[in-house]
């Protein structure tokens, strides 16, 4: 399939560079599989939603993942994106031509690694020094890895240390938030329980790769790169009695949806899942686990947009997105949201 099908023109005035206060002020565009959309702002999602729904959030916790070093008199900038172990991470290297295996990086106060051979992915695998924890070195020297198409814009901020988290993060180990999930609230929460929705919470690490443009000409050539989740055996059963009962399965993000796609097989039940997955939905595509999605506008030609074509048609998404950009949605991680519904 080629990728220009799922090209669009994005007024950079429709990009948020900061979020919603409070976060459940948003707006929120409901997409119906039939039917008109509807402009909604995020608060009224329990109207949308019906008893014995579930909506399936990730806990994963954004750690402050980018770093700037000097290579002896080179500057590096380094994003990491998946751990490897307890002291190693793979990372995307900003000037990478001035690093060969074996150099040392210091990053400032104290952080120093080892650069590693490139990799498959075009990363280096960073072995940092020491024996202090990677999350303690983080803490100092780290920054919070904003969005490209924000941190262009702006700097990072002390703010960002909050914005850029959900009310979820438990399991550090992203370097991107899940931000559907920004948009929520305790008021939010206890008004959904009121209603009589459940909610649910898997683990996937999101990766900087979903920040990086589909380069290939066709989505047959394009290599996604894989990230680490986790589903329990608890959590997958509540989710098959809840669906095998009537309810329908939202996954608030991406993230949720591909890991729920990643653990589901082909008889449509979700199973205990812990492990990495590259899953690459594009429109053909059959969903055996999720019956909904929330989630933020998506950059052009990215991923992304190609998973939400995928769930509601290519032409539909096409007319969703030009009515966010007419009507003056905010987009991408700080932005506005979608319900869609199939």
């Amino acid at each position: 399939m080629r990728v220009d099908l799922f090209d669009f023109d994005l007024p950079p005035e429709n990009i948020a560079l900061r979020p919603a206060s409070p976060r459940d002020s948003a707006r929120m565009l409901l997409v119906p599989g039939d039917g008109a959309m509807q402009d909604r702002i995020v608060r009224d999602l329990p109207s949308m939603l019906r008893a014995g729904d579930v909506l399936v959030f990730n806990d994963t916790k954004v750690i402050p993942a980018q770093l700037e070093g000097m290579r002896g008199e080179a500057r590096i900038g380094a994003t990491l994106h998946k751990r490897q172990g307890p002291r190693q991470w793979q990372a995307f290297l900003r000037n990478a031509k001035r690093v060969r295996a074996g150099d040392r990086i210091d990053f400032g106060a104290g952080v120093t690694a080892i650069a590693g051979p490139r990799d498959e992915d075009g990363g280096v695998t960073l072995d940092f020094e020491g024996d202090e924890p990677v999350e303690v070195l983080l803490e100092r020297a780290g920054r919070m890895p904003l969005p490209p198409y924000i941190a262009s814009k702006r700097p990072t901020d002390e703010r960002d240390r909050s914005d850029y988290q959900t009310m979820f993060a438990r399991e550090d180990g992203a370097v991107a938030a899940p931000t559907a999930a920004l948009h929520f609230t305790p008021a939010l929460m206890a008004a959904i329980a009121d209603a009589g929705i459940a909610t649910e919470t898997l683990t996937l690490h999101v990766g900087a790769g979903t920040f990086l443009p589909v380069k290939a000409d066709d989505t047959d050539d394009h290599r996604m790169h894989a990230e680490w989740g986790r589903i329990d055996a608890a959590t997958a059963d509540r989710l098959n009695a809840a669906r095998a009962a009537g309810g329908r399965l939202i996954a608030v993000g991406t993230t949720s949806l591909r890991l729920l796609e990643s653990a589901a097989g082909e008889d449509d039940v979700i199973r205990p899942f812990a492990d990495e997955t590259r899953i690459f939905i594009t429109p053909g595509y059959r969903f055996r686990a999720v019956d909904g999605l929330m989630t933020n506008f998506h950059l052009p030609k990215s991923t992304l947009f190609m998973l939400v074509s995928a769930l509601m048609g290519t032409e539909r998404m096409r007319a969703v997105y030009g009515h966010a950009i007419e009507t003056g949605y905010r987009f991408y991680s700080y932005g506005d949201s979608s319900l869609l519904l199939p």
